[in-house]
Order: structure tokens, then C-alpha cells, then sequence
């Protein structure tokens, strides 16, 4: 007799494009999303700082998107060790609770 567990991992991968197409369109709208996101934070950041928070110096609003994207590329390095400790959606997942709050606050 054959348990689920041997059954499932007897499962066959298909390569390539077609037999994955869902989630390659999957991805390419998860990230031209986040890459809309991204242009856009580069381009508000600075009106933002300039008309909401009076800041003049383009250096201190450049900093800002500097130290951004200093942050996010270290956090990364750890939530890539921690995906591989605890698993990919379990790290995503926590990341969403922490990241779903911040707009609201700030719409406070």
C-alpha cells in the first residue's frame, strides 16, 4: 500500500514556460507592481518631503531614499536565512502583518 506522503512526492516537475505559465504571469505582475512601487516612492519621496515636511535639501531627501534601500537589502539577507529556517510563506506572511499597518498609520 502507498501512503499519501510517497504519493505526493512522486508528483512530476514540468520546465519550462508553458507548463508554468501561471506562475510566471504570477510573478511578472507581482513585480511590475512592486517595481511601480518602487519608481514611485523615488518620485514622491522628495515632493513629499518638500511640501508636507518643508524640506529644502535635495541631500537630505536623497539620504532618505539611500538609507531606504540600505535597510531593505540588509533585511533581506535575514529574511532570506529565516525563509529557510521557518519557510518562505511563513516569513512572508509575517512580513505582510508588519507591513499592512504602516500605510494606515500614516494615514493617521
Amino acid at each position: 500500500m502507498v501512503s499519501d506522503s510517497e504519493r505526493n512526492n512522486d508528483k512530476i516537475i514540468r520546465l519550462g514556460l508553458r507548463p508554468n505559465i501561471n506562475q510566471f504571469l504570477i510573478l511578472v505582475i507581482v513585480n511590475a507592481f512592486v517595481g511601480s512601487m518602487i519608481g514611485l516612492e523615488q518620485t514622491v519621496v522628495p515632493l513629499l518631503g518638500t511640501n508636507e515636511f518643508g524640506i529644502e535639501s535635495n541631500t537630505l531627501i536623497v539620504s532618505f531614499i539611500a538609507s531606504f534601500g540600505a535597510v531593505k537589502a540588509v533585511l533581506n539577507l535575514f529574511a532570506g536565512k529565516l525563509s529557510d529556517k521557518w519557510s518562505r510563506k511563513k516569513v512572508l506572511v509575517l512580513g505582510w502583518l508588519f507591513g499592512i499597518p504602516v500605510p494606515i498609520i500614516l494615514l493617521l
